[in-house]
Parts: C-alpha cells; sequence; structure tokens
C-alpha cells in the first residue's frame, strides 16, 4: 500500500530535501509540500494524506504550529499519522504533541533527516497506528527531569505493565478495561499504582499519563523503532 505524504516546512532548502527523500520510496507518494499553516490545512483538506510531515514552527506566527496542527488532526482525522521535527527536543512541545495519546504521532529531531532510515521507519510507524520518539528526547524528558537514571519498571506487577503498556498506546480508561477485561474500577487503581511506582504520584508540572507513557516507551522494545 501507497502512503501518501504531506510535507509542512518553511525552508525551502529542506523541504525539497524531505521531498527527495521521501520520493525515493517505492510505498511513499509525497501529496504535496507546504510552507506554512494555512497551506498545510488545505493540502490535508484536499488531498487526505495517510501521514503528515511537520515542523514545529512555520507562518504566521513560528511558534508551535506543528504540535496545533497535531492535536487539531487528533479530533478531525484521527486515523492520519503526524510525524513533528524540531531542531530541539523542547519539553512543552513533546509533552503537547501527546498529550492526546502517543498512537500515530512521532516526535523525532531534525538531526535525524538525514537518516532515511529513521524517517522512514517514523512515517511506518505512525501510519500503522503506533508511535515513535526520538531516544535523545526520551532521555531529556525522562532522566533529566526526574534525576534517576535507572529504569522503574522492574517495581511494576505484570499487569501493572500491561496496563502501562495500553496507556502507551493513548487509550483510556475505559479502553484499556475493555482490551484486558477488566472493570473500570480496577484500571483505575492499577493506574494510580503505576504513578505512585514511577514516582509520578505528586507531578503536577506535566500530564502523569504522558510521562509514565515515555517512561515505558523509553525502557521497552515496543519503544520506538529507529
Amino acid at each position: 500500500m501507497t502512503l501518501r505524504i504531506v510535507v509542512a516546512e518553511d525552508n525551502l532548502l529542506v523541504r525539497e530535501g524531505i521531498v527527495r527523500l521521501l520520493s525515493s520510496a517505492a510505498d511513499l507518494d509525497v501529496a504535496r509540500a507546504c510552507p506554512d499553516y494555512d497551506a498545510v490545512l488545505a493540502a490535508i483538506d484536499e488531498e487526505a494524506p495517510d501521514v503528515l510531515l511537520t515542523d514545529i514552527k512555520m507562518p504566521p506566527t513560528s511558534t508551535d504550529e506543528g504540535i496545533r496542527l497535531a492535536r487539531q488532526l487528533r479530533a478531525s482525522h484521527p486515523k492520519m499519522g503526524v510525524v513533528v521535527v524540531s531542531q530541539y527536543s523542547e519539553t512543552d512541545h513533546v509533552l503537547g504533541l501527546f498529550e492526546d495519546g502517543c498512537d500515530r504521532r512521532a516526535y523525532l529531531l531534525k538531526e535525524r533527516l538525514h537518516d532515511r532510515a529513521v524517517l522512514l521507519s517514523a512515517i511506518r510507524s505512525v501510519a500503522a497506528g503506533a508511535s515513535s520518539v526520538d531516544p535523545k528526547v526520551i532521555d531529556v524528558l525522562v532522566f533529566a527531569r526526574s534525576g534517576r537514571p535507572n529504569s522503574q519498571l522492574a517495581e511494576l506487577t505484570a499487569r501493572e505493565r500491561e496496563v502501562l503498556a495500553e496507556i502507551a498506546q493513548g487509550k483510556s480508561n475505559t479502553a484499556i478495561a475493555e482490551e484486558l477485561f477488566l472493570t473500570r474500577r480496577s484500571v483505575e487503581k492499577h493506574v494510580n499504582s503505576i504513578f505512585l511506582k514511577l514516582g509520578l504520584g505528586s507531578a503536577e508540572d506535566v500530564s502523569k499519563r504522558v510521562k509514565a507513557a515515555l517512561i515505558f516507551l523509553a525502557e521497552t522494545d515496543q519503544r520506538v523503532r529507529t
């Protein structure tokens, strides 16, 4: 199956380089390449792509257009994958991207764009419903902020790990209950226990579910295919 891609990048040279790289893949079709937010919205409506590959900052404000696009598409086009690329691993942007769930979302640093295999893997992952996070980004979010160099997943029970794996896919407590044949109340108890064991019981500055998901993705084979 050929995947249709819309590219959003305001820098002409970078945009053309990305288009050439993606066009060399037999299973990818670059439907359109756009320089700004409004052009991207129009392209999505007209081209119905499977995946949006977007920079974070672009006109008109050059602040967080890529993150806003991802959030908007979560509601309007829930099956569309989004790969966000950025020059920096900015905490607010990363957490903002995964705030509504990790499924069909990827965050890569721009330094990865030269690695064709990494970029193509991220695109194919989000198209298939999975997630992808640059390992350097995970290091910043998990290890630098928590100050704990070792994984705490070993403290979780087998059932808690199953629940956390579902959280990492962006599922709600209700969806987790249905998937694991549990009551919603049981899921809530497991989730609260997971937060406590991961040291997130009193976390107020970040989404607990997002950070728990990132810890899981960082420490398991399911995290990222890069």
